[in-house]
């Protein structure tokens, strides 16, 4: 009798896990909370900016799950985990058996302290909108309409402020500046992305936005909603039609820990992803915890899932956490992130060119690349991947070569072992080995996770600039 694995979860790395698990002896139930299909949820602010329509975002349609025999349930809320009896509770009262229980839950956002935020009935301020769900951005983007369409005249732009200066925030904030919302950017650290690069980089990003018509305050943090807009804890405030909440996130473990499953920050799992309370149980994703560490990025998700495939198939795998990669897809604004280049331990290598708006910093230990931070010229981001990927050793020039820009004329092909797309682990080669841009996404999911790497996934299959890649 096929295995019943039930998933909790109907995000990147459910999907990531289905597709891993075709062909497997399995019995899959997927249960999402949301009414949707599954999608790709790096992509919202291309939906809001207007570059993507919003289905263009599903990963797999309910058709592909049930052509497959896997049971894809939208708008399955899951009330509590009963282990004893191996049943997943939902709020309707139907409870469905498992034998093996995989927790992609992801995360949650939580309400930075601000007060004046939420409304004596319990209800958030009309202005204010988190962004994490399609919804949230149908709803961000029907209020932007709204505002267009009452008549304001071409001088009175409609104004936005972003809570939030890491990733989400700079990419919701360039979707809000392109859609001609004047845009301000809050963010309590001293620079942007402060957790995943220095002060140097952050400062660069600080001018590429300035550059871009959206102001930066960093080392300020929002405190108040006042009639007149948000107030800063420097007294200032910042007169705006919509506060945007890209701020503040946790794991979602509550369905973990009234499980009596051993959650820290996340669910506490080993190299098979599998609970250290209950080995039928497992998690990837963002809320998983490996080694004390959560992600929150999509490319560790996958890979978390493409090994909890393997296990459940009855191979021999393992999850060393050890690779992190993080893209940044917003228009006029490139970045990527290998590793953890604000601590790791090695020598670094830095250039650092304010003018034109770019940064580069490699960490490097014992010859070998252990992090990486890339902030507007990304020309050299596959072969950096490579080689951190592979541990590669380098002679003592090579660390500043990588980090100079490419010649102009006569690029280097890429050879077939460059890794292109660093969401979804695929190499120059397996691009090239596919016909069309549609086949490519449906072998390899290149495309799928940040987008960053469609151009080159066009021209390596011979397609042209003006084909559109799907993303789903």
């Amino acid at each position: 009798m096929p295995e019943r694995v039930v998933v909790v979860g109907g995000g990147m790395a459910a999907v990531r896990l289905a597709e891993q698990l075709v062909g497997a002896d399995v019995q899959l139930t997927v249960l999402a909370d949301e009414p949707h299909a599954p999608y790709n949820r790096i992509l919202l602010s291309a939906v809001l900016e207007g570059t993507h329509p919003a289905d263009a975002l599903t990963l797999r349609s309910p058709e592909w799950f049930a052509e497959r025999g896997f049971d894809l349930r939208l708008g399955a809320r899951v009330l509590e985990l009963d282990r004893a009896a191996g049943d997943v509770v939902l709020t309707d009262g139907e409870r469905v058996a498992f034998d093996r229980l995989v927790l992609a839950c992801g995360s949650i956002p939580t309400l930075p302290p601000i007060r004046g935020l939420v409304r004596r009935d319990g209800t958030l301020d009309p202005r204010v909108h988190p962004f994490r769900t399609l919804a949230d951005c149908t709803r961000l983007s029907t209020a932007l309409t709204s505002l267009v369409e009452e008549g304001r005249s071409p001088v009175t732009r409609p104004r936005a402020v972003v809570v939030g200066g890491g990733l989400l925030g700079l990419q919701v904030a360039r979707a809000l500046a392109v859609r001609g919302v004047l845009t301000e950017v809050v963010e309590g650290a001293e620079h942007l992305l402060a957790s995943q690069v220095g002060p140097a980089a952050g400062g660069v990003l600080a001018r590429d936005l300035r550059r871009l018509g959206t102001e930066v305050y960093t080392g300020a943090r929002a405190v108040r909603m006042t009639d007149d807009g948000v107030q800063l804890d420097n007294g200032a405030v910042l007169p705006t039609d919509l506060v945007v909440l890209t701020a503040g996130g946790r794991p979602s473990t509550a369905l973990a820990r009234r499980a009596g499953l051993m959650v820290r920050r996340g669910v506490v799992v080993d190299s098979t992803l599998t609970s250290v309370t209950d080995d039928r149980v497992q998690a990837i994703g963002d809320c998983a915890e490996h080694r004390r560490r959560t992600t929150g990025f999509v490319p560790p998700a996958w890979e978390q899932a493409d090994v909890l495939a393997r296990v459940i198939r009855g191979e021999a795998a393992s999850y060393d956490g050890l690779r992190n990669v993080a893209r940044l897809r917003a228009t006029g604004l490139e970045v990527a992130v290998l590793g953890d280049p604000l601590t790791a331990e090695g020598e670094v290598v830095e250039v650092t060119n304010p003018v034109s708006g770019s940064h580069r910093r490699l960490v490097v230990h014992g010859g070998r690349i252990v992090a990486a931070a890339l902030v507007g010229d990304l020309s050299r981001v596959g072969l950096i991947t490579q080689l951190y990927d592979r541990g590669t050793i380098l002679g003592p020039d090579e660390p500043g070569q990588l980090l100079l820009p490419e010649a102009a004329e006569a690029p280097t092909p890429l050879p077939d072992e460059a890794e292109v797309c660093a969401c979804a682990g695929v190499t120059a080669g397996e691009v090239r080995a596919c016909g069309s841009v549609a086949q490519c996404v449906e072998a390899t999911r290149a495309t799928t996770g940040c987008g960053g790497c469609a151009d080159v996934v066009r021209r390596l299959v011979g397609g042209t600039t003006r084909e559109r890649v799907p993303v789903g």
